[in-house]
């Protein structure tokens, strides 16, 4: 895969996620939680050892600029996204630099505390603590188990299908 090409699925997967869910609503959550977090998540670890973690961060940064320029009226699922995903980045990073084996091992089991980190921060903020209609914490709970079964999910499937080209550039 293209570095070039990474960087911008991985910046519009972040985007369309953040846009369906201001369009659609909390119930399409779980979905992109497989779909486009666990994307994220691989593509995460994937660009780790590609990028500096300045470069991350900015990518991530630009992601949730673009969301908003896109759709302003989305700015709680933004400032959400935005919260979840620096967070969840950081820990992602932390596990993944800090655990020892191959890459695909290191990214599975970092995109598992990533995935805890971006699931809580996000849930809470988006559907309770930003949300004009506050969801009820039973609800959410329920949201939040299906986006993290979902994510760490995802994340695997992603990670699988990107552990080949990873290997060859970590290795």
């Amino acid at each position: 895969m293209n570095l070039y090409a990474a960087i911008a699925i991985y910046a519009a997967a972040m985007t369309v996620a953040n846009l369906s869910i201001a369009h659609f609503g909390p119930w399409v959550s779980p979905i992109n939680a497989f779909l486009l977090i666990g994307l994220d998540l691989a593509l995460r670890d994937w660009l780790h050892v590609r990028l500096r973690a300045g470069q991350m961060l900015a990518l991530i940064g630009a992601s949730g600029a673009l969301t908003y320029a896109l759709n302003p009226s989305a700015q709680h699922i933004v400032i959400a996204s935005a919260a979840a995903f620096t967070l969840a980045a950081l820990v992602d990073w932390q596990a993944f630099s800090r655990l020892h084996g191959s890459w695909l091992r290191r990214s599975l089991s970092s995109n598992v505390a990533g995935a805890i980190v971006d699931t809580a921060v996000f849930s809470a903020l988006a559907f309770v603590l930003l949300s004009p209609a506050p969801k009820p914490w039973e609800v959410v709970a329920q949201i939040a188990a299906l986006q993290l079964a979902a994510k760490v999910a995802g994340g695997s499937l992603w990670a699988l299908a990107l552990s080949r080209t990873a290997q060859r550039v970590a290795g």
